[in-house]
Protein backbone atom coordinates (compact mmCIF):
# COMPACT_ATOMS: atom_id res chain seq x y z
CA UNK A 1 0.00 0.00 0.00
CA UNK A 2 1.70 3.35 -0.69
CA UNK A 3 2.20 5.72 1.71
CA UNK A 4 1.67 8.82 -0.52
CA UNK A 5 2.94 12.39 1.64
CA UNK A 6 1.28 12.98 4.32
CA UNK A 7 1.21 16.08 6.48
CA UNK A 8 2.92 18.38 4.34
CA UNK A 9 3.20 21.87 5.74
CA UNK A 10 0.93 24.84 3.86
CA UNK A 11 1.86 26.32 1.17
CA UNK A 12 4.94 28.37 2.05
CA UNK A 13 4.72 32.15 2.17
CA UNK A 14 6.82 33.83 0.25
CA UNK A 15 9.51 34.36 2.41
CA UNK A 16 9.86 30.93 3.39
CA UNK A 17 9.52 29.96 -0.45
CA UNK A 18 13.03 32.56 -0.70
CA UNK A 19 14.30 30.59 1.40
CA UNK A 20 13.79 27.21 0.28
CA UNK A 21 15.08 28.30 -2.98
CA UNK A 22 18.18 29.80 -1.22
CA UNK A 23 18.83 26.23 0.38
CA UNK A 24 18.21 24.50 -3.23
CA UNK A 25 20.88 27.17 -4.83
CA UNK A 26 22.98 27.20 -2.45
CA UNK A 27 23.29 22.82 -1.97
CA UNK A 28 23.39 22.58 -5.55
CA UNK A 29 26.15 25.24 -6.49
CA UNK A 30 28.63 23.80 -3.93
CA UNK A 31 27.96 20.54 -5.52
CA UNK A 32 28.92 21.91 -8.37
CA UNK A 33 31.47 23.39 -7.47
CA UNK A 34 33.04 19.72 -6.05
CA UNK A 35 32.36 18.67 -9.27
CA UNK A 36 34.24 21.40 -11.72
CA UNK A 37 36.67 22.09 -9.59
CA UNK A 38 40.19 22.05 -11.37
CA UNK A 39 42.07 19.66 -8.87
CA UNK A 40 40.62 17.08 -7.06
CA UNK A 41 42.39 18.13 -3.41
CA UNK A 42 39.37 21.17 -4.25
CA UNK A 43 36.59 18.90 -4.95
CA UNK A 44 36.79 16.85 -1.97
CA UNK A 45 36.89 20.06 -0.03
CA UNK A 46 33.43 21.44 -2.19
CA UNK A 47 31.81 18.21 -1.69
CA UNK A 48 32.31 17.89 2.17
CA UNK A 49 31.23 21.45 2.19
CA UNK A 50 28.34 20.72 0.39
CA UNK A 51 27.40 17.48 2.49
CA UNK A 52 27.99 19.66 5.77
CA UNK A 53 25.92 22.33 4.49
CA UNK A 54 23.19 20.07 3.45
CA UNK A 55 23.50 18.34 7.24
CA UNK A 56 23.12 21.75 8.68
CA UNK A 57 20.17 23.51 6.45
CA UNK A 58 18.08 19.81 7.23
CA UNK A 59 19.09 20.44 10.98
CA UNK A 60 17.85 23.61 10.45
CA UNK A 61 14.66 22.39 8.94
CA UNK A 62 14.56 19.69 12.09
CA UNK A 63 14.52 22.23 14.41
CA UNK A 64 11.96 24.71 13.19
CA UNK A 65 9.37 22.59 11.02
CA UNK A 66 10.17 19.28 13.26
CA UNK A 67 8.95 16.84 9.63
CA UNK A 68 9.06 13.56 11.16
CA UNK A 69 11.46 10.73 9.85
CA UNK A 70 8.71 9.29 7.90
CA UNK A 71 8.53 12.33 5.53
CA UNK A 72 12.88 12.63 5.63
CA UNK A 73 12.79 9.34 4.26
CA UNK A 74 14.96 7.88 7.41
CA UNK A 75 12.00 5.78 8.77
CA UNK A 76 11.90 1.84 8.98
CA UNK A 77 10.68 1.14 5.19
CA UNK A 78 7.42 -0.56 5.17
CA UNK A 79 7.24 -3.93 3.53
CA UNK A 80 5.39 -3.61 0.90
CA UNK A 81 6.88 -0.74 -0.70
CA UNK A 82 10.38 -2.15 0.05
CA UNK A 83 9.42 -4.85 -1.60
CA UNK A 84 7.76 -2.79 -4.97
CA UNK A 85 11.13 -1.32 -4.79
CA UNK A 86 13.60 -4.05 -4.90
CA UNK A 87 11.25 -6.10 -6.98
CA UNK A 88 11.48 -3.53 -10.17
CA UNK A 89 15.71 -2.51 -9.44
CA UNK A 90 16.59 -6.94 -9.30
CA UNK A 91 14.06 -6.79 -12.76
CA UNK A 92 15.65 -4.05 -14.10
CA UNK A 93 19.09 -4.93 -13.44
CA UNK A 94 18.79 -8.65 -14.96
CA UNK A 95 16.87 -7.02 -17.62
CA UNK A 96 19.81 -4.54 -18.75
CA UNK A 97 22.05 -7.42 -18.79
CA UNK A 98 20.51 -9.29 -20.91
CA UNK A 99 19.90 -6.74 -23.17
CA UNK A 100 23.94 -5.84 -23.02
CA UNK A 101 24.48 -9.57 -23.66
CA UNK A 102 21.97 -9.73 -26.61
CA UNK A 103 23.48 -6.84 -28.33
CA UNK A 104 27.11 -8.46 -27.94
CA UNK A 105 28.51 -6.54 -25.49
CA UNK A 106 31.38 -8.27 -23.51
CA UNK A 107 30.44 -8.20 -19.33
CA UNK A 108 32.45 -7.37 -17.44
CA UNK A 109 32.93 -4.63 -20.56
CA UNK A 110 36.08 -3.55 -18.31
CA UNK A 111 37.62 -6.67 -16.90
CA UNK A 112 40.79 -4.40 -15.78
CA UNK A 113 38.77 -1.61 -14.17
CA UNK A 114 35.20 -3.55 -13.10
CA UNK A 115 34.81 -2.53 -9.50
CA UNK A 116 36.28 -4.73 -6.84
CA UNK A 117 34.07 -5.92 -3.73
CA UNK A 118 35.85 -3.12 -1.32
CA UNK A 119 35.27 -0.55 -4.28
CA UNK A 120 31.68 -1.66 -4.54
CA UNK A 121 30.85 -1.28 -0.72
CA UNK A 122 32.22 1.84 -1.00
CA UNK A 123 29.25 2.55 -4.14
CA UNK A 124 26.92 1.19 -2.25
CA UNK A 125 27.40 3.73 0.44
CA UNK A 126 27.63 6.48 -1.90
CA UNK A 127 24.75 5.48 -3.12
CA UNK A 128 22.44 6.09 -0.25
CA UNK A 129 24.43 9.63 0.65
CA UNK A 130 23.14 10.12 -3.11
CA UNK A 131 19.49 9.40 -2.36
CA UNK A 132 19.37 11.33 1.01
CA UNK A 133 20.49 14.37 -0.42
CA UNK A 134 17.95 14.03 -4.00
CA UNK A 135 14.94 12.92 -1.46
CA UNK A 136 15.48 14.10 1.95
CA UNK A 137 16.95 17.33 0.81
CA UNK A 138 16.06 17.88 -2.94
CA UNK A 139 12.91 16.41 -3.19
CA UNK A 140 11.22 17.43 0.07
CA UNK A 141 11.91 20.89 -1.20
CA UNK A 142 10.28 20.65 -4.38
CA UNK A 143 7.46 19.23 -3.00
CA UNK A 144 6.51 21.94 -0.49
CA UNK A 145 7.38 24.55 -3.26
CA UNK A 146 5.34 22.33 -6.14
CA UNK A 147 3.61 19.60 -4.82
CA UNK A 148 4.95 16.31 -4.78
CA UNK A 149 4.22 15.19 -8.33
CA UNK A 150 6.06 17.93 -10.34
CA UNK A 151 8.67 17.41 -7.28
CA UNK A 152 9.58 13.82 -9.17
CA UNK A 153 10.11 16.21 -12.41
CA UNK A 154 11.97 18.72 -11.05
CA UNK A 155 14.57 16.75 -8.91
CA UNK A 156 15.29 13.90 -11.02
CA UNK A 157 15.90 16.86 -13.99
CA UNK A 158 18.58 18.21 -11.58
CA UNK A 159 20.14 15.08 -10.33
CA UNK A 160 20.65 14.01 -13.84
CA UNK A 161 22.04 18.07 -14.61
CA UNK A 162 25.00 16.98 -11.82
CA UNK A 163 26.34 14.37 -13.97
CA UNK A 164 26.88 16.09 -16.78
CA UNK A 165 28.74 16.22 -19.02
CA UNK A 166 28.49 12.12 -19.08
CA UNK A 167 25.87 11.14 -21.53
CA UNK A 168 25.41 7.40 -20.40
CA UNK A 169 25.14 8.65 -16.36
CA UNK A 170 22.90 11.65 -17.39
CA UNK A 171 21.01 9.80 -19.54
CA UNK A 172 20.52 6.83 -17.13
CA UNK A 173 20.53 8.93 -13.28
CA UNK A 174 17.39 10.98 -15.51
CA UNK A 175 15.78 7.55 -15.96
CA UNK A 176 16.52 6.42 -12.75
CA UNK A 177 15.80 9.45 -10.63
CA UNK A 178 12.50 9.66 -11.62
CA UNK A 179 11.68 6.35 -11.11
CA UNK A 180 13.51 6.87 -7.52
CA UNK A 181 11.48 9.48 -6.68
CA UNK A 182 8.39 8.19 -7.76
CA UNK A 183 9.13 5.45 -5.70
CA UNK A 184 9.90 8.32 -2.85
CA UNK A 185 7.03 10.11 -3.24
CA UNK A 186 4.76 6.71 -2.64
CA UNK A 187 6.99 4.84 0.00
CA UNK A 188 8.76 7.58 1.23
CA UNK A 189 12.22 5.97 2.67
CA UNK A 190 15.48 5.73 1.25
CA UNK A 191 17.26 2.77 2.14
CA UNK A 192 15.87 0.16 -0.61
CA UNK A 193 16.20 3.24 -2.81
CA UNK A 194 19.81 3.18 -1.99
CA UNK A 195 20.47 -0.57 -2.52
CA UNK A 196 18.63 -0.66 -5.88
CA UNK A 197 20.74 2.72 -6.88
CA UNK A 198 23.40 0.51 -5.88
CA UNK A 199 22.87 -2.33 -7.61
CA UNK A 200 21.78 -0.17 -10.94
CA UNK A 201 25.07 2.06 -10.91
CA UNK A 202 27.04 -1.04 -10.19
CA UNK A 203 25.45 -3.10 -13.46
CA UNK A 204 26.40 0.16 -15.66
CA UNK A 205 29.92 0.03 -14.71
CA UNK A 206 29.60 -3.70 -15.59
CA UNK A 207 28.06 -3.67 -18.95
CA UNK A 208 29.72 -0.14 -19.66
CA UNK A 209 32.98 0.13 -21.88
CA UNK A 210 34.80 2.44 -19.49
CA UNK A 211 35.66 4.51 -23.19
CA UNK A 212 32.27 6.06 -22.82
CA UNK A 213 31.77 5.62 -19.06
CA UNK A 214 35.46 7.28 -18.58
CA UNK A 215 35.51 5.74 -14.76
CA UNK A 216 31.59 6.65 -13.80
CA UNK A 217 33.50 10.37 -13.88
CA UNK A 218 31.42 13.53 -13.91
CA UNK A 219 31.88 16.97 -14.41
CA UNK A 220 35.69 18.30 -15.05
CA UNK A 221 36.65 14.33 -13.94
CA UNK A 222 35.10 12.99 -17.43
CA UNK A 223 36.36 15.99 -19.78
CA UNK A 224 39.84 15.41 -18.22
CA UNK A 225 39.82 11.39 -18.27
Amino acid sequence: MAVESKNLPAVPTASRRYFLWAQIVIAFLFLEFAIWAPTTQIRNRWGAIALITILVLLLIDVLIDRPSLGRLGLGWPQPFGAGVVLGIGFAAVVFTVILARLAGGQIPANPTWFPNLQSAWGYAIWAMVQEFMLQSFFFNRFEELYGSSAAVWIAATLFAAVHLPSPILTTATLIGALFFCEMFRRYRSIYPLGIVHAMLGLTIAMITPDSLLHHMRVGIGYLRY
